[in-house]
């Protein structure tokens, strides 16, 4: 099994094999519009325009499992995007990302690549691991996804070849996807 044998479905409704991406190296990422990794998005639409021509695709699938912070319509999110951060790349109708009914990618995914912590040099790290002790305590147990922005890098087999939490940049992926290209 591979990626390729997962269809999802555009923000726009449209069935697509993720067959279709052979070849190329693919970036997955669980993304949220009102979080504060969401400027993660500016990072993502850079490494994805600097490195498009040379195979990279992204692919963006929202959630609003993470206290809420997605909750607009496909619509609204695909213009937030678009508006605020220029994003160009292929986003995806928004869905569980994890719990009792993840979309099929993700459990397949989070199957492959386990948890392995957050870099807690991140500014962020340091309130978001408490508050999930506090509040989310589930979310910590298992390799599920944990919060926003996790980043799946996929290689142009099809293989699902590292994980990345939230607190990992997009510009600290870069080198990962140019050993890949």
């Amino acid at each position: 099994m591979s990626v390729y044998d997962f269809t999802c479905t555009t923000m726009q409704g449209k069935e697509v094999s993720l067959s279709q991406y052979k070849g190329k190296v693919i970036l997955i990422v669980n993304t949220a519009s009102k979080c504060g990794f969401t400027p993660q998005f500016a990072g993502l639409e850079k490494l994805y325009k600097e490195y498009k021509d040379k195979g990279l695709e992204i692919l963006g699938f929202p959630s609003n499992q993470f206290n809420e912070q997605d909750p607009g319509t496909n619509e609204e999110i695909q213009e937030f995007c678009k508006v605020n951060y220029g994003v160009t790349f292929q986003m995806f109708k928004k869905g569980d990302v994890r719990g009792d009914n993840p979309q099929p990618l993700f459990a397949y995914l989070t199957k492959e690549k386990g948890f392995k912590g957050f870099n807690m040099d991140h500014p962020i790290a340091p309130k978001l691991v408490p508050m999930l002790k506090e509040k989310h305590p589930e979310i910590l147990e298992g390799d599920g996804i944990k919060w926003n922005f996790t980043k799946f890098l996929i290689d142009r087999e099809g293989n699902v070849v590292e994980r990345f939490e939230p607190t990992t940049t997009p510009e600290e992926i870069a080198p990962a996807i140019e050993k890949l290209l």
